[in-house]
């Protein structure tokens, strides 16, 4: 069993029920082991467009990256996912952002479709703070720590606000 890092985000519809039920659908399939705090956060790259909910999980697999990556995109299509522009609003956006100790790329044709850890992580504290509540001593290989990364996002701190009235479905630890 490998441990994975996924990264759930939301700004389209009822955001805190989509993340709720992407935590749901994944502990269904995968082995939930923790759930982060979910967080307010400011949109990057484009910025007209609502905050976002972002939040993390720490799950368990003996499925492959391609495999949980197919998993993910599933489950996005399955809550309502629709196309839009690139780092523009979504009703759900799954992360694949570390796969065990793995630095892995796969490519079809041209075309990247997966790499993990994910490459712009780094420069990404709402990816990175609900990260750090899950596994802060994981290192992403190439990268570092996430809590080292954490702390180079510093800048960024005011546009990351923890909300202490939304919660996620709780792992049950047997």
């Amino acid at each position: 069993m490998v441990d994975v890092l996924i990264a759930l985000g939301s700004n389209v519809g009822n955001s805190l029920e989509n993340l709720q039920e992407a935590v749901r659908r994944l502990a269904q399939e995968l082995d939930l082991i923790e759930v982060s705090a979910i967080y307010e956060t400011a949109p990057m790259y484009v910025e007209d467009q609502p905050k976002f909910l972002n939040a993390a999980i720490l799950v368990k697999t003996d499925r492959g990256p391609r495999e949980v990556l197919k998993l993910l995109k599933s489950l996005e299509q399955q809550i309502g996912r629709q196309t839009r522009q690139v780092y523009g609003p979504r009703e759900i956006d799954l992360d694949l952002i570390a796969y065990g100790a793995v630095s892995y790329r796969f490519t079809d044709g041209k075309t990247k479709v997966l790499q993990v850890p994910h490459p712009r992580v780094p420069e990404r504290r709402f990816v990175l703070q609900p990260l750090y509540d899950v596994a802060p001593d994981f290192n992403l290989p190439g990268l570092g720590t996430v809590s080292i990364l954490l702390k180079e996002t510093e800048s960024q701190s005011d546009c990351v606000i923890k909300l202490d009235h939304a919660l996620l479905p709780v792992p049950s630890h047997q």
